[in-house]
């Protein structure tokens, strides 16, 4: 059965954006042409949800939508609701959720991460995908959404994780992706706030040093640390992992609990 994807036709002469398909064409989200754009970080971490159908999760910083729409999609029943600050990337993320038909299980609205007034403790799983440049480190990207999305600027790695902390019922889970080199930031600021933590290192591919890794832990749980295996993203070609591809081509799940190398 052929799926539909409404206002598709509307958007083939708009030079602004582009369609990409993800998970092997289950999802497909429209897209900025210049600036920020979905990457394979996004993909993994929507896959790393531990979520179940009637749960519900939080996203901070939603940017066009791609975690949340992919979560949805792989979830049936499943609410995530996500906050951004920029009202054109609100926009394309509500275009996002309705051309996947998905308005039903996403919902959006404008907010700060920094902004922590609301009730306290009421998602399942908060997850978030920070700024991996701290301010002043390098140059910013001259596209808003993109500088927005790779530099601190708004809020610092400090913010981000008292969002999740906030935010997230005890013994729920929080989901960060990040830059490798700054991992022992991210571990810092969860200590004694987020335990039972699992940590899994992307690689380019076997034998070379991680560039990113998800972090996963739960509120209020001391249970110690898990270093996972990890995944190789490619093999020795340019192709994706059987392990990778599983994930980006397939949507399956990445059940960082039960990992075990080779087989996530």
């Amino acid at each position: 059965m052929t799926k539909n994807w409404p206002g598709e036709a509307d958007l083939r002469g708009d030079l602004n954006v582009t369609v990409d398909d993800f998970v092997g064409g289950s999802v497909r989200l429209i897209q900025p042409r210049e600036g920020y754009r979905v990457s394979m970080d996004t993909v993994f971490l929507a896959a790393a949800i531990p979520a179940k159908a009637g749960d519900r999760v939080l996203e901070g910083g939603i940017g066009s939508g791609g975690a949340s729409v992919l979560l949805a999609a792989r979830v049936p029943g499943v609410k995530v609701h996500g906050i951004d600050i920029q009202d054109d990337m609100l926009a394309l993320a509500r275009k996002n959720a309705d051309f996947n038909e998905l308005s039903d299980q996403v919902t959006l609205e404008k907010g700060s991460i920094t902004d922590l007034t609301g009730p306290e403790g009421t998602y399942d799983h908060v997850m978030v995908n920070p700024p991996y440049l701290a301010a002043g480190t390098a140059i910013r990207p001259p596209a808003a959404s993109k500088g927005l999305a790779h530099m601190d600027s708004n809020a610092t790695l400090k913010d981000w994780i008292s969002f999740c902390v906030y935010n997230v019922r005890h013994k729920g889970t929080v989901t960060i992706v990040y830059r490798a080199d700054r991992m022992d930031e991210v571990i810092a600021r969860l200590y004694r706030r987020v335990g039972e933590l699992k940590i899994m290192p992307f690689w380019p591919r076997m034998g070379m040093p991680a560039k990113r890794v998800i972090i996963q832990g739960r509120k209020g749980v001391r249970g110690a640390a898990t270093l996972l295996p990890g995944l190789p993203l490619h093999g020795t070609e340019d192709r994706y992992s059987p392990e990778a591809e599983a994930i980006l081509r397939c949507g399956d799940a990445l059940d960082l609990k039960n990992f075990a190398h080779g087989r996530p």
